[in-house]
């Protein structure tokens, strides 16, 4: 228990230090010419542009980029509704991807990054036991960082659909946040004046948003407990 909480202090430490680098570079730097330029630009492209952002997105994941930076751009960029499906179908093509690499064609390289993660042995344990289950419980509440544990997932013994289901519904609370969030940043870099009343179920919806993540965190961390 002890070794936990100096754990999730650290994981706060470094939430606000990134918070506080993305306020210093929007003040310091032209990012918001920057994403305006870029948002023109996919824009202009039309249903095209959603296909090349998922597929950057995708190209992205396999090769270990974290992935929430490219969530909130997909909310600043093509909204909450398009911006959560574009990022839900990347999300679970790279899952799918790297589970088919890992299991089939880069099975020995996959092997020796399992070796250096101590979490893994107990997760395979984990599946072996509940399979598809505790997929969908390390989703919610990740152990293992996405774009590593997408390929670990291909040592184990679960089989592939049921792997693939319980990755999206696993994954798609948390995507629909940081997509949220995306979208409530545009609008607090949009010169247009909101009323109270915008910015009052602007707020209300990020907040719930939030709240209904946390909570199924909470959970999936509890059940996976009793694993």
């Amino acid at each position: 228990m002890t070794k936990k909480k100096p754990a999730g202090a650290a994981k706060w430490i470094a939430f606000g230090v990134v918070a506080v680098g993305l306020f210093l570079a929007w003040r310091l730097l032209p990012v918001k010419d920057w994403l305006e330029g870029f948002q023109d630009w996919i824009s202009g492209l039309g249903p095209l542009g959603g296909l090349l952002y998922g597929l950057a997105y995708i190209a992205a994941a396999l090769l270990f980029v974290p992935g929430a930076i490219l969530t909130l751009g997909a909310g600043f960029i093509f909204g909450l509704g398009w911006g959560l499906v574009i990022v839900s179908l990347a999300s679970t093509a790279t899952a799918a991807l790297a589970f088919l690499i890992a299991r089939y064609a880069a099975r020995e390289r996959v092997e020796k990054l399992a070796r250096k993660n101590e979490k893994f042995a107990a997760v395979d344990k984990a599946i072996g036991k509940n399979g598809w289950k505790v997929v969908g419980l390390l989703r919610l509440s990740p152990l293992i960082p996405f774009s590593l544990s997408n390929y670990l997932y291909g040592l184990t013994s679960v089989r592939f659909l049921p792997y693939l289901a319980a990755s999206w519904a696993g994954m798609l609370p948390g995507t629909l946040l940081y997509v949220y969030l995306g979208v409530a940043g545009k609008s607090v870099g949009e010169k247009s004046e909101r009323s109270p009343w915008e910015w009052a179920l602007l707020g209300a919806g990020l907040l719930a948003t939030a709240a209904v993540t946390v909570l199924l965190t909470r959970v999936a961390k509890k059940e996976l407990k009793g694993k």
